[in-house]
Formats: structure tokens, sequence, C-alpha cells
């Protein structure tokens, strides 16, 4: 199976259907079939609580899954990826957007760009690896008038690619918005933009375990060169390598929004005082001390899913009670704290004792967390969730080599 096929998410009857229903467009240019789609096949999208159209996944773990949240998927797209953002709309912006899917992201952008800018101009560049995904987004009903610009803009590349033949969306595209469309594998894609050009990143795989390939450390870096000093990274996971890998890339982190989830997402910028929300303190613990936060690494940006989450695993396996805690029983968030649980008490302090920790209310206990005594949910340039997490790996491996 091709890297393509493999990477794509959505399910295996609507991917088949699509790329079948484009065939008959090349052969026939007969414009009934994508006309009638929809409604042929609407048993293979979902509604979302706001109205817009989701799609199913393909079987991962034998579990399907929506693409989006059924709390709303075009509301999803605001509050996750436009509503954190600090665009300076009396200058040029531009968008990195990651795994673009039907285009609901660059449709939100396009739309708060529209509502807010006036003699400035917006740039998008759409990453999404599977033709037939993008197909999707001009198969389900437009949940806003700006969604028809994505259309357009998905409508050119699919015909330049020789995957759709016939012009059917009317939208024009606005002279001062440019929407560029690059179907292929987001790691080649990145190594070819220029440095410091984009106000933000919106990344929006499926999931970590099914494309950790997009979460990777080396990934990362690329955005970190590509993005501006004041621009922002927008994810919906608050997985703790990611956030780690965000951090090794140099970058600082923040709390995203709460939608459609019990946790909120994660941000990242080159610049603190872009970030106004920390991370909940168990988060910055975990990732600091724990196995849990060890990242994701594609050290040539080409290794394959399962390479890439089966060197993670290893360097786990080799890392706990070495230079991490172990995560079993969420070990390190119980330093400094007094524990009523005898039989949990003795779980975590078997695990402690194996990184020269000799319980939890020691002294090499709280020298460890100590920084967390200021934390703060209010981010700034010095008291902030990266700086926090680098202070307590160095005491971890303090406390290990016996140099407390």
């Amino acid at each position: 199976m091709s890297y393509e096929n493999d990477a794509r998410v959505i399910s295996d009857d609507i991917f088949d259907l699509v790329n079948e229903l484009f065939s008959q467009e090349r052969t026939y240019r007969n414009i009934e079939g994508r006309i009638n789609f929809f409604d042929t096949y609407n048993d293979y999208f979902v509604l979302t609580d706001d109205e817009s159209y989701s799609i199913n996944s393909k079987e991962i773990n034998h579990k399907v899954e929506t693409l989006h949240t059924s709390t709303g998927a075009i509301s999803e797209s605001f509050e996750k990826f436009i509503k954190p953002m600090r665009f300076n709309y009396d200058e040029d912006i531009a968008i990195l957007d990651i795994c673009a899917g039907i285009g609901y992201n660059t449709s939100a952008a396009i739309a708060d760009f529209i509502k807010n800018g006036h003699d400035s101009s917006l740039t998008i560049d759409m990453v999404e690896i599977s033709k037939a995904t993008l197909a999707c987004g001009l198969l389900v009903p437009s949940p806003i008038k700006e969604h028809d610009i994505t259309r357009k803009a998905i409508e050119n590349e699919l015909i330049n690619q020789d995957y759709a033949a016939l012009n059917l969306e009317t939208a024009e595209i606005p002279e001062n918005i440019n929407i560029n469309v690059y179907i292929e594998d987001a790691r080649q894609t990145v190594q070819k933009l220029e440095d410091n050009s984009y106000d933000a990143i919106f990344l929006d795989p499926f999931s970590q375990n099914m494309a950790p390939e997009l979460f990777s450390l080396e990934f990362f870096k690329e955005f970190r060169r590509i993005i501006k000093d004041d621009g922002i990274v927008a994810t919906y996971t608050s997985s703790a390598p990611v956030r780690e890998a965000f951090i090794e890339a140099d970058f600082y982190i923040g709390h995203g929004p709460i939608f459609g989830r019990k946790q909120g997402g994660t941000l990242a910028s080159p610049n603190p005082l872009m970030l106004d929300t920390a991370l909940p303190k168990n988060d910055e613990i975990r990732i600091a001390l724990s196995d849990v936060g060890i990242p994701f690494r594609d050290p040539d940006l080409n290794d394959s899913s399962d390479m890439i989450l089966e060197r993670r695993t290893e360097e786990r396996h080799n890392a706990r009670h070495t230079t991490k805690i172990s995560s079993a029983v969420k070990t390190p968030i119980f330093l400094a704290c007094e524990m009523d649980d005898e039989k949990l008490k003795r779980r975590v302090e078997r695990n402690l004792s194996k990184m020269n920790i000799p319980s939890t209310t020691s002294k090499e206990a709280f020298y460890i967390v100590e920084c967390e005594n200021n934390y703060s949910q209010k981010q700034d340039e010095t008291n902030n969730s990266r700086n926090r997490i680098l202070d307590m790996k160095k005491r971890l491996k303090k406390v290990k080599m016996g140099k407390l």
C-alpha cells in the first residue's frame, strides 16, 4: 500500500465511492454525478450539532470515528484554530493549513479575514495528502458561504492534477485572497517552504497514533524555521509527546481552547507573550519527568508511522528508570504530595526509588517540583510552562546522578 493510501483517514466505502465518481467525471464529463452525490450517499456523511457535516473515518483499532467533533465541525474550526490567533489584519497574513481535509479550517480563516481585513491580503497554503478527502469538500453542503471559496481552490487543483474534470464551482476567489493547494506528504511540503513566512500553522491530523510523522520533533523543527517570531501553531491534541516535541523544537507552549473534548488543545509560539494560558500543572510535571513525554522522532522526515511508533516505544522503555520516572500510575504527579492510599503509595514510591527519590515527600521530591510553587495559569516571559518543564528536567537529572 502506498503512503498516500495508508495516510488517508476517510472510510474505505466513501473513499472508493468518491474515487469512482471522479473517474466517471473524467470519462463522461457528466455533471449529474457530482451534483447528486451527497443526496445519494448522505448516509456516509455525519451531521454535527451546528448543522455542518463531517465524514466517518476508516476503522482504526476496531473503532470508527468522525473526522470532527460531534459538537460542531465548522464550529470546531473557529474555536480551536481561529479564536486563539492574534492576527494583525492591518498587515498581510499567511497561514499553513496541514491536513486541510474538506477545507473547514481554511474556510473559517477566510471568513475571519473577510470580516476583519481591509487593505491587507490573505495567503493560505492547504496541505492534504488525499485527493479523495479534498474532493469530499466539493460534495458536502457548505456550512458557511466562505467554504464556497475554498471549494473553488480545491476544484482548481484537482482539475490541475487530472482528478476532477469539470468547473462546477461558481464562487470567485477574491483578489486579495490567495489559496495554494498541495496534495502531497506534508513532511515534503514543509521542507520546501521559506523561512519566517507564516503567521499561523493549523495542525489537524486525525490522530497521533495514526500519523505520528506529523507530530514529530523533526517536523516541528521545520515549523520553527518557517513560522514568524510572533506566529502561533494550533493543534487540537493535549498529548504529552506532542507538547514535549514543541519544547525541544524551541517553542513556548500554552493551553488551547476546550471544545468538544474534556481537555484543551495545544498552542505553540516562538514568543511566550503570544500564549496567555499555561498548561495544567500535572501536565507540566508528566511532560517533564515521565517517559510519557518522550516525543515522536522522524530523523529524515520519511519514516513510516509504524517505524516512528516503534522507535518511541523503545526509547520510552530505555528511558524508564534511567532518565525518566515511570509513567505507571502517573507516578510523577505525586511528588511533594502526601498519599493516603497505601497500596498506590507503595507502587509510586517503588518507581521513585529507582530514580534516587526516596519518597513522595522527600527533599528530592520537593526539590524537583519546586518551580511549581510559583505556578500561574497566566503566563509571562519567565513564568511559563516551557521554563518550568525545562527546570524540572534539569532537577530530575541532578537527583538521578546523586548531585543534590
